[in-house]
C-alpha cells in the first residue's frame, strides 16, 4: 500500500519578495509532490534599502483614512507586483483586485484589511504561477467578534474546504470575522496560518521556509557565527520565541502541537541545508547542554519588601491585583522570605509607576517599594539541563568571571529554561559569556 504523504509549506516575504525568489519557490515545491498546500507571505524587501509590501500597505491607507490621496502610494505597490508578475511571465492581471483595494480604502475599510491585501495578492500569483487552486483566507480562518482567533470553526472550515483539493495556496496572516470584516493576526502571522493548514490536513510535515538554515542558539548580531540547533521541543522554542527568537512566530506551535506535527525550519536560498526539526518530543540528545539562548531589554523590578510576608496570608495576590487593576502584565515573580519583586515591562509601567506603588501600599503595607530600571532578562533554554547538574552553577560563574552582577535568576519548575535578570548595559556581554560557556568551550 501505498502512504500519501502530505507537506504545507510556508514561505516568508524574503522568499517571495522578487520574481527571482518566486522561481526558487517553485523549484522548491515541484522538486517534491508531497509539498500540496502553499502558504504565502507578502513580498518583503528586495535590499536593505527596500520597504516591504505590508509597510507601504499601511501607509497607503493611513492617507486614505486622512481623507488625502493615496493614488501614488497605490500605484507604487501595483508596480511591484506586476514586476513579479511580468518576471515570471504569467498571463494574469491584478487590475480588479486594485480598483476593489482603491474602493476600500476610500470607504476606510481598516488597516487590518489592508495590511491583508499584500498577502491575498501575492496568494493569487503564487497559484496562478504553481497552477495550484486559490482559496481566500477570509474564507476559511474565523475570528471572533471580539477579534480573538476561532481554532476550532476554523479548523472545520478549513477542513472541509481542504479535504477534496490536491493542491492549493491559501495566503498567510488572515482571516475574517462571521460578517466578513477581515482581521490579521500579529506581524508575523503567516507562520500560524501555515501551521493552521498543516492542523486541517492532518499533514505529515509543516515546512517554514524563510531565509536561514534553521533556527540558532545565540542571536548573530550578538554572536559571531552562532551554531545552528538541529531538533527543539515546542517547549522550548515557545520560551524562546518568547524572549525574543524571531525565526518562528510564538502563537504557529499551537495548532500543530495538538496534532504531534513536526515543523522544519528551512532556507529558501539554501534548500539543500536541513534546517532545524522543531518537534512535540524526542530522544534524541541534544549537541549541547542548553539549546538556545534569547533575551530582551527594557524592563524594571518593582522590589518589594516587608518582614514576614511569607506568613501573611493573600499579600502576593494583594500586590499583583495592583498590577493587574493598572493593566500592567508581569513577567516574573522571584520572591523571599521578606521579599517580592515584580518584573515588569518599563515602557508599560513608567507612566503608572506611582499609581502602582500607592496602590501597593495602600492594599498590602509594605514596609518598603524601591524600583530598580533598565534591566534585561536572559533565557536559557534546554532540555538537557534538567538531567545536567550544576547548570545555574555555570552560568554564575561565567557572568562573575565578565564582571556582570545579576539581579535575578529564576529557574521554572520544568527545569526547562533559567531566567537571568542583568543591567541593560550587561546584555550582550552576558549573552557572549554564557554561549562560551556551554557552547564555544565544548566544541
Amino acid at each position: 500500500m501505498i502512504i500519501k504523504m502530505r507537506k504545507v509549506v510556508k514561505f516568508g516575504g524574503s522568499s517571495l519578495a522578487s520574481a527571482e525568489q518566486f522561481e526558487k519557490v517553485g523549484n522548491i515545491i515541484h522538486a517534491d509532490k508531497e509539498r500540496k498546500f502553499v502558504v504565502p507571505s507578502a513580498p518583503g524587501k528586495r535590499d536593505a534599502d527596500d520597504t516591504k509590501v505590508t509597510d507601504m500597505l499601511y501607509g497607503c491607507y493611513d492617507l486614505a483614512e486622512a481623507g488625502k490621496d493615496f493614488k501614488a502610494q497605490l500605484q507604487a505597490i501595483k508596480v511591484r507586483y506586476q514586476e513579479i508578475i511580468d518576471g515570471l511571465a504569467l498571463k494574469i492581471s491584478l487590475e480588479e483586485e486594485f480598483k476593489t483595494i482603491e474602493k476600500d480604502f476610500k470607504a476606510k475599510a481598516g488597516r487590518d484589511y489592508a495590511a491583508s491585501r499584500g498577502e491575498y495578492l501575492n496568494g493569487i500569483i503564487m497559484a496562478a504561477y504553481l497552477g495550484f487552486e486559490f482559496i481566500d483566507a477570509a474564507e476559511v480562518i474565523r475570528f471572533k467578534e471580539n477579534g480573538e482567533f476561532d481554532s476550532e470553526v476554523t479548523n472545520e472550515l478549513m477542513r472541509e474546504r481542504l479535504t477534496s483539493l490536491e493542491a492549493a495556496v491559501i495566503p498567510g496572516f488572515y482571516g475574517a470575522r462571521a460578517d466578513g470584516t477581515v482581521k490579521t493576526f500579529s506581524r508575523g502571522g503567516s507562520d500560524i496560518t501555515g501551521s493552521i493548514v498543516a492542523r486541517a490536513v492532518k499533514a505529515d510535515v509543516y515546512e517554514n521556509w524563510t531565509d536561514v538554515s534553521g533556527i540558532l542558539i545565540a542571536d548573530p548580531r550578538i554572536i559571531y557565527k552562532p551554531e545552528g540547533i538541529e531538533t527543539v521541543t515546542y517547549k522550548e522554542l515557545r520560551e524562546l520565541s518568547y524572549m525574543g527568537f524571531n525565526v518562528l512566530h510564538e502563537d504557529a506551535i499551537f495548532p500543530v502541537r495538538r496534532e504531534g506535527i513536526p515543523i522544519n525550519i528551512r532556507n529558501t536560498n539554501a534548500p539543500e541545508d536541513e534546517g532545524t526539526w522543531i518537534v512535540e518530543s524526542t530522544c534524541q540528545k541534544p549537541k549541547y547542554v542548553i539549546t538556545g539562548i534569547a533575551g530582551k531589554k527594557g524592563f524594571c523590578a518593582v522590589n518589594i519588601e516587608k518582614d514576614s510576608m511569607n506568613s501573611e496570608v493573600g499579600f502576593g495576590r494583594k500586590v499583583l491585583q495592583v498590577f493587574e487593576d493598572n493593566g500592567i502584565s508581569f513577567e516574573h515573580v522571584p520572591s523571599g522570605i521578606d521579599t517580592m519583586t515584580v518584573f515588569v515591562h518599563q515602557d508599560e509601567f513608567m507612566h503608572k509607576e506611582q499609581k502602582v506603588v500607592s496602590g501597593i501600599h495602600r492594599l498590602a503595607d509594605p514596609d518598603t517599594i524601591e524600583i530598580e530600571a533598565d534591566l534585561a532578562l536572559i533565557a536559557v533554554v534546554g532540555r538537557g539541563m534538567k538531567s545536567t547538574r550544576g547548570t545555574a552553577g555555570r552560568i554564575f560563574s561565567a557572568l562573575a568571571h565578565s564582571n556582570i552582577n545579576v539581579k535575578m535568576i529564576d529557574q521554572g519548575s520544568s527545569e526547562l529554561n533559567i531566567i537571568i535578570g542583568v543591567a541593560n548595559a550587561d546584555f550582550e556581554t552576558a549573552i557572549k559569556a554564557i554561549y562560551d560557556i556551554f557552547v564555544l568551550y565544548q566544541l
